[in-house]
């Protein structure tokens, strides 16, 4: 797919510069794209249950330790590996919208994690597509880590995932909806 300079993420901050949309595997001066060169923290959790299940998605991100969005999403009745994958898909599309060049991902989700870092085969057939998008996500940033964290250390996605799931609705930041990018999920 060609580079279009036209498409851009969308950005709700005022005065910030939108960084310029850069398509997978460029690398790039952030500078050059219009990014703030921050760090961003996305913590992503996603849970069923019964596996398949009611199920639902959460993810928090935070810069230089502070909470800056959050949000889950009920996601209907799936498995838990598809809903470890929206969360960071959804968690990703926020990081970039935000502006950020560079993101670590922490989840609890020891398949996942081996699977975006190369060390586990993705042969599940749904959740191969999920995989893809994900990749891309992360190609998009100037740098990026993907790391596994006990799930007590990850305690403030679960309770975005778990409270969608009680309540059956997207819950959280409603600013964590930029211009309705993130709030496209690859299930609907």
């Amino acid at each position: 797919m060609p580079y279009d300079a036209s498409r851009r993420a969308p950005s709700r901050s005022r005065g910030r510069p939108r960084c310029r949309y850069l398509p997978p595997l460029q690398a790039v001066d952030s500078r050059q794209a219009g990014c703030r060169v921050t760090r961003a923290t996305l913590r992503s959790d996603g849970g069923a249950r019964g596996n398949p299940g009611p199920a639902g998605a959460g993810f928090v991100i935070e810069v230089d330790g502070s909470i800056v969005c959050r949000g889950g999403r009920f996601l209907g009745s799936t498995t838990n590996n598809i809903a470890e994958y929206e969360a960071l898909i959804w968690g990703l599309e926020n990081v970039h919208a935000l502006g950020h060049s560079q993101v670590d991902v922490y989840a609890d989700s020891e398949l996942m994690v081996k699977q975006l870092n190369g060390v586990y085969k993705v042969k599940n057939e749904g959740l191969k597509p999920l995989h893809r998008r994900a990749r891309t996500l992360l190609a998009e940033f100037a740098s990026h880590t993907v790391n596994h964290v006990r799930r007590e250390q990850n305690a403030a996605a679960d309770d975005m995932a778990n409270e969608a799931m009680d309540k059956r609705e997207t819950v959280g930041d409603p600013a964590c909806e930029p211009g309705g990018h993130a709030s496209q999920s690859t299930l609907f």
